[in-house]
């Protein structure tokens, strides 16, 4: 699924704008530009472009127009470096004018552009799906807003559902960046607190295709492997894994069982299926919302068009975000004026209807909300998707702790060998 920058430039781009309108009138008054970053190049190129179709969704739903302002989408790729994503976005606010930023999707990146976003305070600058918790918890920003929960919060019961399995000893696998090092922690606060041990950690370098040498470091004597990473990576390890004969179960990261992952390049990723792992979506989740935005994704964008047999992770959690940025221009009748200051706090109160429940911002501008505990399973179509095997709602960044006992993730924090 490697999409090359000249390829994307062709394909969606079109002169750097895309101007979605739909329904019967154009909207009056002067357009509202929405600059939007995903990662189109890189492991994670094929979630970049589902959180595209995610963001998009969410203003087709609005039929292109809020409050008689058409929303004018001016896109821009990424490949998951932060410097990339930061020049990325400097050319969509500081060249097209953008009044409101939507991006980016991996965790360094989402540090990196909030820390731009502290240059920029004429704009107001929404996460498209990073998950990284230093983004809104170290240094936040006051115009940088996140409405979806992050890494760590998606992690939320896995270290017990591990536990119930048996899995009294696990090995870590995971990208060396910033979002795994926030997936680690949440699944370790738990299965470290309850008595479970973890003896080796390899962090191994995003975008890599080699994993014999981690492979080779397997123990005997772990139960399972916590393996975090995304997109291709996912796929050529699990694939490596597999030639080698590995037998280990695996307890897998968000990003590793998205529909990105399980129906990559239309293979089944068979190693997978009864996988544990957690996140912010199920796909068999029965909610009569979540329901309806599947139904409305898989029409909009179907198989047969480049879309996946479910939403992924990437594409729910763009338009989470989205949906975040027009309701609050609904809120102020699509009032701009004056820095921004009522945009802000009504992104600030407001109380976000997702497909997956309701979402509210802490302090910090960071969402709390629902986890989901899940399991891969193969369905009646040969597609594989993720039934619920737990659901958890209003979790916030501290995960439940008290302040003074969290702490945020590193490479070396949680431990517990």
């Amino acid at each position: 699924m490697k999409t090359t920058k000249r390829q994307w430039l062709r394909s969606t781009m079109a002169l750097a704008a895309l101007t979605v309108v739909t329904g019967a009138a154009w909207a009056q008054g002067a357009p509202v530009k929405i600059g939007l970053l995903a990662t189109l190049e890189g492991p994670f190129a094929a979630g970049g472009a589902d959180g595209m179709r995610g963001a998009e969704l969410a203003v087709k739903q609005r039929g292109g127009a809020v409050a008689g302002r058409q929303i004018q989408i001016i896109k821009a790729s990424s490949d998951a470096k932060p410097d990339v994503a930061v020049n990325a976005t400097r050319k969509l606010v500081e060249q097209d004018k953008v009044d409101i930023m939507v991006g980016p999707l991996s965790g360094g990146e989402g540090i990196a552009v909030k820390d731009y976003s502290k240059t920029q305070p004429q704009v107001t600058f929404i996460n498209g799906a990073s998950g990284a918790q230093a983004t809104t918890l170290a240094s936040p920003s006051p115009n940088f807003f996140r409405f979806n929960t992050e890494g760590a919060q998606w992690m939320v019961g896995l270290g017990q559902a591990a536990l119930d399995k048996g899995y009294k000893r696990v090995m870590v696998i995971a990208e060396d960046y910033a979002f795994p090092y926030s997936q680690v922690q949440g699944f370790m606060a738990e299965f470290c607190a309850k008595g479970g041990k973890v003896p080796v950690k390899a962090w191994v370098p995003l975008g890599g295709k080699d994993y014999s040498s981690v492979i080779a470091r397997i123990p005997k004597d772990v139960d399972a492997l916590l393996v975090v990473l995304g997109g291709a990576d996912a796929v050529n390890f699990l694939t490596q894994y597999e030639n080698a004969g590995g037998d280990k179960p695996m307890l897998g990261g968000s990003i590793t069982v998205s529909q990105d992952v399980l129906n990559y390049k239309g293979k089944r990723r068979d190693s997978l299926v009864g996988t544990l792992a957690a996140g912010p979506v199920a796909d068999a989740f029965d909610g009569a919302d979540w329901k309806a935005f599947v139904a409305d994704y898989q029409k909009t964008y179907p198989v047969s068009a480049g879309g996946f047999p479910s939403p992924s992770l990437f594409a729910y959690v763009y338009y989470v975000n989205m949906k975040a940025a027009l309701d609050g221009l609904d809120a102020v009748k699509g009032d701009l004026s004056g820095g921004q200051a009522k945009y802000r706090e009504a992104l600030q109160k407001m109380v976000l209807k997702t497909p997956t429940g309701d979402v509210r911002l802490d302090g910090n501008r960071q969402a709390i909300g629902t986890t989901f505990v899940i399991e891969v399973v193969k369905d009646a179509k040969g597609n594989l998707n993720t039934k619920v095997a737990r659901k958890v709602d209003n979790i916030d960044q501290m995960l439940g702790m008290k302040k003074e006992d969290f702490q945020m993730g590193t490479r070396d924090v949680p431990n517990c060998p």
